[in-house]
């Protein structure tokens, strides 16, 4: 099963929300998740984002394939960073 982490958009109409999820690539957008790893608030100003940044790093060692938009997200707060320098360090230590 290939899981990706994705942006499942909730909250009203013109005002939207967003889950930040691992959910199975084959799934809808707004379908089944496996986990919600964080949220995202675009309305506010400036946006409000919340990371687990324990889960993320879970899912990207377990080979969860982020979108675009969710690499973007996971980068501005830094966990693509940590998930990147844990990934050389075990290389290197192997």
């Amino acid at each position: 099963m290939a899981v990706k982490l994705r942006l499942k958009r909730m909250g009203a109409k013109k005002a939207p929300r967003y889950r930040i999820v691992a959910a199975d690539a084959r799934a809808p957008r707004d379908g089944r998740e496996i986990e919600t790893v964080g949220w995202i608030n675009p309305t506010a100003e400036p946006a409000e984002i919340h990371v687990d940044e324990e889960k993320a790093l879970k899912w990207l060692h377990n080979g969860a394939q982020p979108s675009d938009t969710v690499r973007n997200i996971l980068s501005s707060q830094g966990v693509m960073k940590k998930f990147h320098d844990e990934k050389a360090a075990a290389k290197k230590k192997a």
